[in-house]
């Protein structure tokens, strides 16, 4: 049976000392039991001297280059034996009572590898937030959306959600695994650098036949884009390439129309933010198609090396329902 004790909270840090002084006082109080670490990604503003000086109860890994989300945590957990991880962005306030629910349902009968609660946005906290919202599922050709936010559509939260259910892949924003499991499915893939490794790691998870659950009692506050915000155009890069490499990694058939397809919808995409006057976004789309052919034989080797499991997928085309049909919430 797991504890509090069991848990390994670990925050990721690069450059955030104002961050880590808002948001980690409520995991400080809320957390009881639980370690607390920060894996500091070589910064350069004074984030370790601030830690150590305000907040000694903290314990401190430090990563000799930034190697963004995916690498930093992979070196860092290296260093962590706690059985249970939670992998907290640091721009997450976490409510009273956080981590009880996710203690019960790591002791289910279900037997959960990964879990991911609530994520509301600390802007507004009657909404979900973006990056995870209730948690998360994939189409056919990839494309990620989760409960509680489709696209650009974002859901008030009115309780639909209190549920404990299976879902496809968890948000990096809050995430839970057990530690023999991210070991076994050798962490993140460090070609990712940041966003859509946690969807890779839960895809590839599914492939192993492991169980990756949402718990709705669990209810954690999100800034979302502290680090990277959705009008950077290197965030639009990073999404559009490493969702292409996800898809043909981990999908089960047809991998060649499934790519073909996804590339036309990018295409359709990269059209929309012209017609927005958003140019860059818009090259950042054709840079990371070039990028993807450029590594395609290093994705097809991956792929190759992994196992994979058919129904995936709930719906077969997300662009289809939410711009043809219409369709708003999940």
């Amino acid at each position: 049976m797991y504890r509090d004790k069991d848990i390994a909270i670990v925050i990721l840090n690069w450059n955030g000392r104002a961050l880590l002084e808002q948001f980690l006082p409520s995991v400080l109080k809320y957390s009881e039991g639980a370690k607390i670490y920060v894996a500091d990604n070589a910064s350069t503003d004074n984030s370790v001297e601030f830690l150590k000086t305000s907040f000694s109860e903290v314990t401190i890994i430090q990563n000799y280059e930034n190697g963004g989300y995916a690498k930093g945590y992979n070196e860092a957990l290296k260093h962590i034996s706690e059985p249970l991880l939670c992998l907290l962005n640091s721009d997450i306030e976490v409510t009273k009572d956080w981590l009880n629910p996710i203690i019960k349902a790591f002791n289910s009968e279900s037997n959960p590898a990964i879990l991911q609660p609530k994520i509301l946005d600390y802007k507004d906290k009657s909404k979900f937030e973006y990056a995870g919202a209730a948690g998360g599922f994939i189409d056919k050709y990839g494309y990620p959306y989760c409960r509680g936010r489709i696209f650009d559509s974002i859901e008030e939260d009115k309780g639909q959600y209190n549920d404990i259910i299976d879902i496809f892949w968890a948000s990096g924003a809050c995430f839970f695994i057990k530690n023999d499991a991210f070991k076994a499915l050798n962490g993140f893939d460090e070609s990712y650098f940041a966003h859509m490794e946690e969807v890779d790691l839960c895809w590839r998870a599914f492939n192993r036949n492991y169980n990756t659950q949402y718990v709705g009692a669990s209810t954690v506050y999100h800034v979302g884009g502290a680090t990277l915000n959705n009008s950077n155009p290197k965030k639009t890069y990073l999404n559009f390439r490493n969702s292409l490499m996800t898809l043909v990694k981990n999908t089960d058939s047809n991998v060649f129309s499934k790519t073909i397809t996804r590339m036309l919808l990018d295409g359709v995409a990269g059209v929309r933010f012209l017609l927005q006057l958003k140019p860059l976004h818009f090259l950042a789309i054709l840079k990371a198609h070039g990028t993807f052919y450029l590594n395609l034989g290093s994705i097809l080797k991956k792929r190759k090396e992994l196992p994979k499991r058919s129904n995936y997928y709930k719906t077969s085309s997300i662009v289809w329902s939410y711009y043809a049909k219409r369709n708003r919430t999940f």
